[in-house]
């Protein structure tokens, strides 16, 4: 292969320091740490405190991703913020990223919900790619402890705040090989928030009824099409590349359940030990989930360079896809990450 390219050259993360262990639902909705653990493969996640917001996560995973990479400000000519828990309805969080950073460059929010980040690692490498931007910092951050309904037992307890980015430069070889993207709007019902837009606004009576807060109308429904349709995308992405699964060093899941994960490796053919579980610990960040298990799976040395790794993101919308790179990031000198 000859032309130009993009290739991850770091990782960060960030996890605000407050840990919210499965006990801590026992008290608000019918449940149990081991009810949690068996069902999710959770046993607790981080919850933002007083001060801290996606931009504030975003930017001190960003931070973390262009430290180790020895990235100047100056030197980003575009950001990419993929979250669905914005700062602000206005302006985009990218704006907040960016004034923090000390960046100049172009810079927007990215809303694919949990498959976020998989969407933004293919944007960012088609504008490197047609040499539109030479270095680009992506980020995947959320809190979406802000948008829970604590009386509802099937979301409350899987979702985790959290940051992760990446650092992505022009290389003579792939990098990222390829990706494949997918939304079915049909079903966007499934898993939304309902009021807080212009469809509908938030009111008294909507805050009420709690419609300001995350719904999943059908977890069952959920589950299933997770497992198929990432099975299916990573299948089709790896077929597009000419790269046989068992060529997979990694497969890097969006970590919204152990055991969706544990299914895709499965219906892929894979042994376990290549697929990275990072959940426990975490629990399902949304967008940031991806590159957070990036960066701490880099940091403990189960990526090398030249290793095959594949990602995959199912979520709402509903939307899914998967990417296929190639690592080209040298093992960290130290660790700066979440």
């Amino acid at each position: 292969m000859s032309g130009r390219y993009a290739r991850i050259a770091s990782t960060g993360s960030a996890l605000p320091p407050q840990v919210i262990p499965n006990a801590y639902f026992e008290s608000l909705v019918e449940t149990s740490d081991a009810w949690i653990v068996e069902r999710t493969g959770i046993r607790e996640r981080r919850f933002a405190g007083q001060g801290e917001s996606t931009a504030t996560l975003a930017s001190a995973a960003g931070q973390a991703a262009m430290q180790v990479a020895g990235t100047a400000p100056e030197t980003i000519d575009l950001m990419i913020v993929c979250t669905c828990t914005p700062e602000r309805s206005i302006p985009s969080t990218a704006a907040f990223v960016q004034s923090r950073l000390g960046l100049s460059c172009a810079a927007f929010d990215l809303n694919a919900a949990c498959a976020g980040f998989v969407y933004g690692l293919s944007v960012a490498s088609a504008q490197i790619r047609a040499g539109s931007a030479e270095r680009v910092l992506l980020i995947g951050a959320e809190v979406l402890s802000r948008v829970l309904d604590m009386t509802d037992r099937t979301t409350c307890v899987l979702f985790g705040d959290g940051a992760g980015a990446v650092v992505l430069e022009p290389s003579d070889e792939p990098g990222v090989i390829d990706s494949l993207l997918a939304l079915d709007g049909r079903q966007a019902e499934l898993l939304t928030v309902p009021a807080g837009g212009t469809g509908e606004p938030v009111t008294h009576e909507a805050i009420a009824q709690r419609r300001n807060l995350l719904r999943m109308l059908d977890r069952q429904a959920v589950f299933k099409q997770a497992v198929v349709a990432m099975a299916d995308a990573a299948r089709e992405v790896l077929d597009k590349a000419g790269i046989d699964p068992s060529e997979v060093s990694a497969v890097i899941g969006h970590q919204a359940n152990a055991r969706i994960l544990t299914a895709l490796g499965r219906r892929l053919g894979l042994d376990p030990q290549r697929v990275v579980i990072d959940i426990e610990r975490v629990g399902n960040t949304s967008a940031a989930s991806i590159p957070i298990a990036l960066d701490r799976a880099w940091r403990s040395g189960r990526l090398k360079p030249g290793d095959i790794v594949l990602t995959a993101a199912f979520g709402a919308g509903l939307t899914w896809g998967a990417n296929v790179m190639r690592w080209t990031a040298p093992s960290p000198a130290g660790d700066g990450g979440g």
